[in-house]
């Protein structure tokens, strides 16, 4: 017996001897019961079953849950009480009049929520870190935390604002009569002037026009909050001035020079761009809570359905009728969305129901929409969803054949002022009252349609990509050489016409990753890939590609001056195909893994943008994230990546790299791990995946062999790559990662910052091999030897001097601004002269306040360098000591970030047995003495490891200093 036929005659078994109203009133069976009954999966009984109906074997009871039992006589007067479908019933009930439905505004719905978070779809899951931080923001004592919202655009973040504001009023920080003070500063980034009049006010004559004084917007949100929207539209000077007023709460008004007025402002910025390359680091130092926001595409389904939901009731107050979708309508407006996010899919859902409401406008009770309603753009959503298999499974899984919204359905939707996808009027009642007028002038209802139709495309906003094509150009510029981007550009418009098809959007992107990739490749000296015999067979079925790639594969020899081997002709011809028939199902997964409260996302997110591909997984591990947890998180990713093929793990170090083989052990999915991630390795998974038939281990090799995007130069010479190569315990040395060494007193404080300063300044100057790696002077010489076993270690920085035979840089070069030369000289492989403490320093307390407030972000410079002065002094003058202006700066940069760690409960640990030793160093009582006598006065407590560290320094300080001494003594005694 089929399927079908089992869950026919069983429905028929179980309700045939029940009355018509035994069956409304709750005998009929749901699609759960008929599923557990039979031992079947609930989707495919629920398609069964209403096939069952279109055939009339089964009656349908709607309600929640939907039930099915015999069919009911259709003569009879007892049938009446049944609704078959969504469709009839709405039609039965506007014919028996339909009672209009109370209204119910959002701000009485909005009242009612007590955590607005409570109810905001993913607070369990995709959105609960984010919840979390925004809380933790809204409740540091004593006036909050600045907050940075960063997501693609669409994504939600003045929805988020608004949540942030709404919650710091339910907690009575803010005002109940206060309102979320909101500013665009793309409104006016062409007149700098003008925006900032806006934010700070201006006095009476500060430019034409300005007659009298006026406050601005930092005063309109006094006591309040203020949300500055696409905040990388700020210029320079503006991002100055705010961070200005962050720092000390005063602020100037335009035409002033002196600042004196004052705000107490909570302040929440966001942003589409990346804040590193988009905005001032000065200005994003200040703002510690960063939050990121997922695409609507990386929700899970669940949260995909819930968000239609939600945005469909708002629709449904609007219009005072029930909106009921076929299960095709929501799988294609859940599969429109390929841009824009939960925005894009409030402008389509806006459109859908305006054509919707037009359709039946003549039914009082319900808006019914099939997917013969829909325009083309929004019905190709429908292929799109099914072309990526597993989600469009998971989707249907939770889909019924019909989805009804009801006018008064509870769903906190919280008011989203502000909201740049909400139409300023009501957009229903216009439809109504056109359709009214062109009745009583005698058209007919298909020439209404037509007229209204027109209007509703006028009326709602177009809804366009963030990126236009010449800055996604300009993004691949910054990791590609122009001139293969212009080849590429060149031979694109050849090659569809010989091949008569168009190729994807992101063939620029891929086309021109693929010739740097393996032109760098051929240039360094690396073995090429070889063919194997499906390789060959595959592209035997593509003759035209093979000879189209030929003639590219000519034409690069011939503009590099560089030997291209024949197997990179059958890559480039897949490449083609694949740009072509953009397979988007049973390929290679990537799931990407790092620590950070946004690294992952980040990278992904850039990926995303750049080649169109959005099945990547991001899993961003916070520090304080037990491992176990991480792992199941992720284990999910990777289920959710994988298409068939197997997954590629991408992760950047610990305990994340040592999951792949148990994923594999519990899932059966094949996993392979690379650790050290960047996104430019992202970038070259992303685009090998994208081939027809890649294979896991294929890439899993080549990306380990990956260096990078590097810019070419075509005349560049290629001896020295062939030279001989060193050698070190028998592992080639050019053949290790490159490593820069940082050192500070306890690897975590100072050393760190030097990392932050050193790893911008290699992301500026294109250069993605390289790894700047924080350690402790103690047991420095054990950490350098673990570290040369693994790393070509190229240069050193710190606050002492290593004694190994690489280029180093003194902390405070560093500070001075030398980070950039001594990036440029390691690289250039230039001698570079150590510049050490004979190359005194003069400390001043402007320089000591101008590190200070470089480099950290917790602590006031003003009120703690004279602090950090007196103790420096103090400790000299115990112990009849004299500081060089160099080591000062060391000192005082390692004690100035166990404050901050102080303040912010940053632990840190020292061996116990080592803390016991310490108390016998000369330097512990004088270190306990300053700490007693100056940390004090501004209430902080050192812990026992942190004053462990500072000791180690001063000795460490102490026996160089010694070692110069006697080592200038010799030299001075040969002389004589």
């Amino acid at each position: 017996m089929r399927r079908k036929e089992r869950i026919h005659q069983f429905v028929l078994e179980k309700t045939q001897t029940s009355t018509v109203t035994e069956l409304t009133t709750g005998k009929a069976l749901t699609t759960e019961e008929v599923a557990n009954a039979l031992d079947l999966i609930r989707s495919n009984v629920s398609k069964e079953l209403n096939q069952l109906v279109r055939e009339k074997k089964l009656s349908k009871i709607p309600g929640r849950p939907v039930r099915y039992c015999r069919l009911i006589d259709a003569g009879t007067d007892q049938e009446k009480e049944v609704d078959f479908s969504p469709l009839v019933a709405g039609k039965r009930r506007i014919h028996s009049g339909l009672e209009k439905p109370s209204r119910v505004s959002l701000s009485e719905t909005s009242n009612e929520i007590s955590d607005v978070f409570e109810h905001m779809i993913g607070n369990s899951s995709s959105m609960h870190n984010q919840i979390e931080q925004a809380k933790a923001a809204i409740l540091y004592p004593p006036r909050g935390l600045n907050t940075l919202v960063i997501g693609p655009t669409g994504s939600g973040k003045t929805y988020f604002a608004n949540a942030m504001f709404q919650f710091a009023k339910n907690q009575n920080l803010i005002k109940k009569t206060d309102e979320l003070v909101t500013f665009n500063c793309a409104d006016y980034s062409h007149n700098p002037e003008l925006l900032m009049s806006h934010l700070f006010g201006y006095v009476k004559g500060a430019f034409t026009g300005a007659n009298e004084d006026k406050d601005g917007l930092i005063q309109e949100a006094n006591n309040g909050m203020l949300f500055l929207d696409e905040v990388h539209r700020l210029p320079p000077e503006g991002q100055e001035m705010i961070f200005y007023f962050m720092d000390h709460g005063t602020y100037s008004k335009l035409g002033e020079t002196s600042k004196i007025h004052h705000a107490n402002v909570r302040l929440v910025c966001a942003t589409t761009e990346d804040p590193e390359s988009s905005l001032l680091k000065t200005f994003v130092r200040r703002i510690p809570i960063t939050i990121q926001l997922p695409a609507f595409n990386k929700r899970s389904p669940k949260e995909r359905i819930e968000l239609l939901k939600a945005l469909l009731s708002i629709e449904a107050k609007r219009t005072h009728k029930q909106i009921t979708l076929t299960e095709d309508v929501v799988q294609s407006l859940l599969g429109s969305v390929t841009y824009g996010n939960v925005g894009q899919l409030k402008s389509n859902i806006q459109l859908v129901c305006a054509r919707g409401f037009l359709n039946n406008i003549e039914n009082k009770g319900e808006i019914m929409i099939t997917v013969d309603d829909l325009p083309a753009n929004i019905k190709d959503g429908l292929v799109n969803l099914a072309s990526n298999r597993r989600d469009s499974g998971d989707i249907s899984k939770l889909l019924e054949p019909y989805m009804t919204i009801r006018p008064d359905s509870d769903n906190h939707v919280l008011p989203n002022r502000n909201d740049s996808y909400e139409l300023p009027y009501n957009l229903y009642e216009i439809i109504g009252d056109k359709a009214t007028l062109l009745r009583q002038q005698g058209l007919d209802q298909e020439h209404i349609n037509h007229f209204i139709t027109t209007d509703i495309n006028l009326h709602l906003k177009t809804f366009t990509p963030d990126e236009n094509e010449g800055r996604s150009e300009t993004k691949l510029a910054e990791i590609v050489d122009q001139d293969i981007i212009d080849f590429t550009k060149a031979i694109q418009t050849k090659i569809e016409q010989e091949l008569e098809y168009h190729f994807r959007d992101n063939f620029l992107y891929a086309m021109s990753l693929h010739i740097s990739s393996f032109i760098k490749r051929i240039q360094s000296g690396k073995p090429m890939r070889t063919m194997s015999r499906d390789l060959v067979a595959m592209v035997d079925e593509y003759p035209h590609e093979m000879q189209i790639a030929q003639k590219i594969k000519s034409k690069l020899e011939n503009r590099y001056n560089v030997p291209i081997p024949e197997s990179e002709s059958y890559y480039l011809a897949i490449l083609l195909v694949s740009l072509k028939d953009a397979p988007t199902s049973g390929k290679v997964g990537i799931v990407v893994a790092a620590h950070g409260s946004s690294t992952a996302t980040s990278m992904v997110q850039v990926v995303s943008q750049l080649l169109s591909d959005n099945t990547i997984q991001s899993f961003d591990m916070p520090l304080d994230m037990e491992p176990k947890v991480a792992y199941k998180e992720i284990e999910n990713c990777v289920k959710r990546a994988d298409e068939g093929n197997g997954v590629l793990l991408l992760v950047d170090m610990g305990s994340l790299s040592t999951f792949g083989h148990k994923i594999t052990d519990e899932t059966h999915i094949p996993v392979k791990t690379i650790d050290m991630v960047t996104t430019a390795m992202v970038l070259e998974a992303a685009r090998k995946a994208s081939f027809i038939d890649t294979d896991l281990a294929a890439i899993y090799s080549e990306l380990r062999e990956f260096r990078g995007y590097s810019r070419i130069n075509a005349t560049e010479s290629n001896e020295a790559e062939s030279a001989a190569v060193k050698q070190m315990d028998g592992v080639p040395e050019v053949a290790r990662p490159k490593a820069i060494i940082a050192i500070c007193s306890t690897g975590e404080g100072t050393a760190k910052k030097i990392k932050h300063v050193l790893d911008q300044l290699l992301v500026e100057n294109l250069i993605d091999d390289i790894k700047v790696i924080p350690i402790s002077l103690v047991g420095m010489a054990h950490h350098l030897e673990q570290i040369q076993q693994k790393y070509q270690i190229i240069a050193t920085t710190g606050v002492t001097h290593p004694k190994i035979q690489v280029p180093f840089m003194p902390l405070q070069k560093v500070l001075q601004g030398g980070g950039e030369s001594f990036i440029h000289k390691v690289i250039e492989r230039d001698s570079l002269s150590v510049l050490d403490d004979h190359q005194d320093l003069k400390l001043t307390k402007e320089l000591c306040w101008q590190y200070l407030d470089e480099f950290y972000t917790f602590i006031n410079p003003h009120k703690i360098t004279d602090v950090l002065w007196q103790y420096i002094d103090e400790l000299q003058n115990d112990t009849q000591t004299k500081f060089t202006g160099s080591f000062k700066v060391n000192l005082i940069m390692h004690i100035a970030g166990a404050i901050e760690r102080t303040l912010t409960h940053g632990e840190i640990s020292a061996p116990q047995e080592e803390l016991k030793k310490i108390k016998q160093s000369n330097w512990y009582k004088p270190v306990l003495a300053a700490n007693e006598t100056y940390l004090r006065k501004i209430r902080i407590t050192l812990a026992h490891a942190e004053t462990y560290y500072v000791v180690k320094l001063l000795e460490t300080w102490q026996l160089k200093s010694v070692t110069k001494t006697s080592e200038s003594k010799s030299v001075m005694g040969q002389n004589n």
